[in-house]
């Protein structure tokens, strides 16, 4: 089941269960669309992989798997982000 995060890992938007904006990588690392597509280039600076929209959980199903309220807040260190990026 996905946690469905409340926001973007990097800058921090707020990313509700029906944001079309919310984008996943394979371990659910969550980033807006805005940061995936000018800061990641694509590429989550996690885990290496690449990302999706995140599927929106239909509201019938919020009362049983609510989404989380836990906000991880890591902004990437753009700098490293781009070396890992040219290595690869």
């Amino acid at each position: 089941m996905l946690e469905i995060r409340p926001s973007c890992e990097n800058c921090n938007k707020p990313l509700p269960f029906d944001s079309k904006e919310a984008m996943i990588c394979t371990f659910e690392c969550t980033y807006c669309k805005d940061c995936v597509v000018s800061v990641l280039e694509y590429v989550c600076p996690n885990c290496g992989g690449g990302f999706e929209n995140r599927p929106i959980r239909p509201e019938l199903l919020l009362k049983k798997y609510p989404p989380s309220t836990l906000i991880i807040h890591k902004p990437v260190d753009v700098i490293k982000h781009q070396e890992r990026l040219k290595n690869k």
